[in-house]
Order: structure tokens, then sequence, then C-alpha cells
């Protein structure tokens, strides 16, 4: 019995054959036809358990967001056939339409003002608990309960705690000798407290800054130390650099929440001037004085009460175009000072 018979023996008595190769080593045609039918069917499979996602995300975003876009081009009432108009919608926006001037620089103004606000309180709360030594579940729990509460509910609670009459703030502030304004009432107070009622309800943003916190590892508090910084310095050069990632969350999505305020606006100058009937009356839309119409609100009225669907839908695609353009440059700023550190 020569070598080669007694290993042809052995292979043909193992339970599974290998691969049959060519002479160079390569597989055969088979074996790459078997090989390409499993990948193939590993790709059905996750096409199959991502059909779910990907038929969600065409049918309540890809679908509407091309509709929008068509729209904008058009004349449309929901009753009648949309007329296409080229971009008459837009240039309406920027050259005929005065309430949106004003509409865009309250929505600015909450951008800038809450989205620093929003982000230094959630991080100086944060801050606070978690140098908590005792008591922190609890302190962690009433800190973030605000943000369960019904937006509609919390800006009307606010409403009636800001009361230049009776409110218990006022009336606080009368004790100590300082007069606390007219608050929702006044046009020149009215965003400030529409911010304040935004930072009471921040505790979602509060929890992700503190989870960050608590993630820092302590060494590099230890080493800082060591070296003699104090605790600004070691805040500046260790907390905030370990922790930014999760602080240009914060902005972008202040940034987005400012732009899409709605719901605490609308209610407000509803509740300050004494009636709920927003939809039926068209000057407590703002109140007072246009201070409160932010640029969501000015769309739900071109789109739901005027029926200028085509004009609202111009508006609505300048909106998700600013809110994308904001979104990508802080990504890309992130990104350029992440590669920078680690070129460092």
């Amino acid at each position: 019995m020569t070598l080669s018979d007694g290993v042809s023996a052995v292979t043909s008595t193992s339970p599974r054959t290998a691969v049959p190769l060519k002479t160079d080593g390569s597989p055969s045609a088979p074996a790459k036809a078997r090989a390409g039918a499993r990948r193939a069917k590993r790709r059905r499979t996750v096409l199959f358990f991502m059909a779910p996602a990907f038929l969600g995300f065409l049918i309540f975003f890809g679908y509407p967001l091309i509709a929008t876009v068509y729209y904008s081009f058009t004349r449309y009432d929901l009753i009648n056939p949309p007329q296409f108009i080229g971009f008459d919608n837009y240039i309406r926006m920027f050259t005929t339409e005065p309430l949106v001037g004003t509409a865009a620089y309250n929505t600015l103004w909450l951008v800038v003002v809450l989205t620093v606000c929003r982000v230094v309180f959630s991080l100086g709360i944060a801050s606070v608990i978690s140098r908590l030594k005792s008591g922190v579940g609890l302190v962690r729990t009433l800190c973030y309960l605000p943000t369960l509460a019904p937006p509609a509910a919390a800006t009307l609670a606010f409403v009636f705690v800001f009361n230049p009459e009776f409110g218990p703030v006022n009336r606080f502030l009368r004790l100590v000798g300082i007069d606390g304004g007219l608050w929702f009432n006044s046009p020149a107070m009215s965003k400030p407290a529409l911010t304040l009622l935004a930072l009471w309800g921040s505790g979602e943003l509060m929890i992700i800054i503190l989870a960050a916190l608590l993630d820092v590892p302590t060494e590099q508090y230890e080493a800082a130390e060591l070296d003699g910084a104090g605790p600004v310095r070691r805040f500046w050069h260790v907390t905030l650099p370990s922790i930014s990632p999760v602080l240009l969350f914060g902005v972008v999505n202040s940034i987005i929440y400012a732009l899409q305020f709605f719901t605490q606006a609308i209610v407000a100058a509803s509740a300050s001037a004494g009636t709920a009937d927003v939809a039926g009356n068209s000057k407590l839309i703002g109140a007072p004085q246009n201070s409160t119409l932010t640029y969501p609100i000015w769309l739900y009225v071109q789109g739901f009460r005027y029926f200028n669907m085509g004009y609202a839908a111009a508006m609505a695609v300048l909106l998700f175009i600013v809110s994308s353009g904001f979104t990508w440059i802080l990504v890309r700023q992130l990104r350029k000072s992440q590669h920078q550190e680690e070129g460092a």
C-alpha cells in the first residue's frame, strides 16, 4: 500500500470532505456557488429584519419630505388640485410677507438664548448632582420629573405661576421689594419667560450630561490634582474635553428644539390673553404683540388656518434646510476637533 493510497483512505473515511480546490489552490466553481448562495441567504435575512425600519422610514419620512418639496412649488389649498407656480412661494417669503421676519427673529432669539441657557443649565445641575454624597436618586428624580409633564399642561401651570397679579412668583418678589414685571403679558419678557419654561423641562438633557460626567475616569482627576490643578482647571481641562461629544449633542438637540418651538409658545399666548380659543381667533397668535410668534406657529397658521399649503410647505422646506445646516456644521466641527486631538 503506497503513501498516496493511505492518504486517500483517511480522506474518504472523514465525515466531512474538504472544499474541492483547483491545482492553484483557489476554490472550484461549485464551492464558489455554494459560498455565494450562503452570502445571498444572509443578505436576504438581514433585509428581512430591516424591512420594517426601511418601510417606516419611507412612509413617515421619505414620502412626506418629497411631497413637501413638491407642494412648495405649487399653489395648493387642500381642496383644488395643486398648480405649479415655480419659486413664487419662496419669493413671497423673502419679499412680501412681513410676519415671516418677525417669526424668524423670535425663533433665532430662542435658538441663541435657549441653546446656551439649556446646555449651561443642564451642565450645572448635572455637575452638582454628580458631587452629591447622599440622596442622589431623589434629587435626580426630582430634576427629571418636569420632563414628564405634558407641554400644554406645563405651560398653563407656568403662566399661572408667573401671573403678574396673583402669581406666586410676583407675590414673593413683592415681599422682598422687587417688581416682578408682566412676564407672559409683556412683549419684552415673554421670550425670557418661555426660556425659563424650557429650562424647567430640560431634565432629559441633564440626565444625559450626568451620565457623561460619571463616566469620566477618576484617574484623570487624580493626575491633574497631583499636577497642582485646582477645581476650575480640572473642570476646564479634564471634564469638558471628556464630555465634549455629549455637549455637542446637547447643542444640536437644543437648536432643533428651539427651531421647532411651537406648543409652549401658542399655549402661553392664549393662556396669558385669558382664553384658550387659539384656533378661532388670529389675534391671539403670537400675543402679546407677536413676541411669541415663532416660525413653526406662522407655518401652522398659513397651512391650517389660511389653507396656503403650498406656502406652508415652502416654509417647512426652509426650516428643514436650516436645521440640517446647523447640524452639519456642528458635527463637522466636532470631527475636526477630534482629528486635532488625535493628531496632537
